[in-house]
């Protein structure tokens, strides 16, 4: 079976919103991904929506609706103005990721010996609302089941380490396939899916998918909005359907 590919579509609203234009179109580029065969899509929404928008997530909504059997994943700090947008769409996939307001990127998962007992009703109360869970974590987290504990479904592991040891080749590469091969198979064990994303991209993400054959979804929006620059949207896709297959 595919690891399935989620498209994150953030980096289409950052170039939008240089002008007071609907040009690029989110949900334009994010229908040609669902035509070609994408799983689903992802948004990041933040508080000061300096990519993607409240009005786009109610698009997105509309639009992934339109497509049998795919999802819709909203990212994001269920302490930040999360909840509302949520409540409103009823995604498929809620994914939680520690991010502070002033934050650029994602850059680490979260704490649970910290942060789990807050995150516990936050996860029962969108579990009420019909989604699927994901928690952003380490691989090298110690804490890592603990996510099922906490009533969670899935973990989606930060892949940006992979992808620096990746880009470094040797040794270093072989050790970060060796780390997340055993996040997975920990997550595996305790009854844990497995997403992954963060930095992945045409050349690291083969590695991976055919390293865990846990991996059930991969979220990719930075390269993949940068390779479609170059091939396209649709052919982008499609190369990346391609990487999602290796060797399943």
């Amino acid at each position: 079976m595919a690891v399935k590919l989620s498209v994150n579509v953030n980096k289409i609203a950052t170039l939008r919103n240089t002008r007071a234009l609907e040009i690029p179109s989110v949900v334009g580029l994010a229908r040609i991904a669902l035509e070609t065969g994408a799983a689903g899509i992802t948004v990041h929404p933040r508080p000061d929506q300096r990519h993607i928008r409240p009005q786009d997530v109610l698009d997105l909504a509309e639009l992934v609706k339109q497509f049998a059997e795919r999802e819709y994943n909203i990212e994001g700090n269920p302490f930040y103005g999360y909840w509302e947008l949520v409540e409103k769409v009823r995604p498929t996939q809620c994914t939680l990721v520690p991010d502070t307001v002033e934050q650029a990127t994602s850059d680490h998962g979260w704490d649970l010996r910290m942060n789990g007992e807050k995150l516990r009703p936050v996860i029962a109360e969108l579990k009420g609302l019909g989604a699927r869970v994901s928690l952003f974590m380490d691989a090298d987290s110690p804490d890592l089941e603990k996510a099922k504990e906490l009533g969670a479904d899935r973990v989606e592991l930060y892949t940006e380490p992979y992808a620096s040891a990746f880009a470094e080749g040797g040794e270093a590469r072989q050790q970060a396939i060796e780390l997340f091969t055993q996040a997975a198979q920990r997550a595996g064990a305790v009854g844990l899916e497995v997403n992954a994303g963060h930095d992945l991209n045409l050349e690291n993400l083969p590695a991976l998918v055919w390293a865990l054959p846990e991996l059930q979804e991969v979220s990719i929006g930075h390269a993949l909005i940068g390779d479609a620059l170059e091939y396209g949207m649709g052919e982008t896709v499609r190369k990346y359907l391609d990487a999602c297959r290796t060797n399943r």
